[in-house]
């Protein structure tokens, strides 16, 4: 059996003869000039044939090196398509989903272990942020964001109510009767849900008090948990902390709890994603499904 030629001197004899220039090929591989005609002398060595004319400032084909930088060409550009090809099996496997911090910490994360039991091939990888994802400019399959049912060029899935309540401590709890005194109380907000005091306030017929003892987060799983450490009322999504509220540590002095309606928690996935019906879009819509409101169908709206 012939050997191979050396791999790394035809990796560079291809760019070569691309670029007809040896500088210009140096500067796409990131190497100097004299180490690109090294690589091009070791593999005339290896061919004992002539592959370039050098002239001044610019190198030519031989005929011999014109015919075997087509046949170099063809068989890289399959390598190419090949890795190409292994790539893109192994990214269908892995999921890229975005939610805000707090769901993905206290909504999310208690639930992945089931669907990874049922599909350990499948890599859900996790990413956080309060804003809007861009589909087009960002590596995501899907998203879960907090809108009004309106998701251009989206498919959508609603997966949970949005309701809010002030939420605290039985001991602080056991002080307040009233909404109106939580005037002299520290209230909890989070810049994420910067409007969730205000529109409570305004369902229950309260004017909104300000007071300089108000404590401000980034996100509602560190108001949370600063109302557990009994800093303050924090004001609560009850889909959110219902382990709290179960157990006792937190509880909503004032009730009803306060039903956001539209303004809520939508699973989102672009259309061609949608339409593609991968085996992981697939499965990751149905255990959304499985883990949100019963009975909700997937809307598509149009760009």
């Amino acid at each position: 059996m012939e050997p191979l030629p050396p791999l790394n001197a035809l990796r560079i004899f291809e760019v070569v003869g691309r670029v007809s220039s040896i500088s210009a090929a140096a500067q796409e591989l990131c190497v100097t000039p004299a180490a690109v005609s090294r690589q091009i002398r070791v593999l005339e060595d290896h061919l004992r044939t002539r592959l370039f004319y050098r002239q001044h400032r610019r190198i030519a084909f031989t005929p011999a090196g014109r015919e075997y930088h087509l046949e170099v060409s063809r068989h890289i550009a399959g390598l190419r398509r090949a890795t190409l090809n292994v790539h893109q099996a192994a990214r269908s496997r892995i999921f890229n989903l975005r939610a805000p911090h707090t769901i993905a910490m206290r909504w999310l994360l208690p639930r992945l272990a089931s669907l990874h039991a049922a599909h350990p091939e499948l890599e859900v990888r996790l990413h956080t942020s309060a804003n809007p994802p861009d589909f087009e400019r960002e590596d995501l399959d899907a998203a879960i964001v907090i809108n009004h049912g309106h998701a251009p060029g989206l498919v959508q899935h609603k997966i949970m109510e949005n309701e809010i309540a002030p939420v605290c401590t039985p001991e602080m709890a056991a002080r307040l009767q009233q909404p109106g005194q939580l005037l002299g109380e520290t209230l909890l907000h989070t810049h994420a849900r910067p409007d969730d005091w205000q529109m409570w306030f305004l369902h229950a017929g309260q004017p909104m008090p300000g007071t300089s003892r108000d404590m401000r987060f980034e996100s509602s799983a560190l108001a949370y948990e600063a109302a557990l450490a009994g800093f303050g009322i924090a004001i609560g999504q009850k889909s959110l902390i219902t382990q709290e509220l179960d157990d006792g540590r937190l509880v909503a002095p004032f009730g009803p709890w306060v039903n956001l309606g539209s303004f809520s928690y939508y699973f989102v996935m672009p259309q061609e994603i949608y339409l593609r019906n991968t085996p992981e879009a697939t499965v990751l819509r149905q255990w959304i499904a499985s883990i949100s409101l019963p009975a909700q169908p997937d809307t598509q709206q149009g760009r």
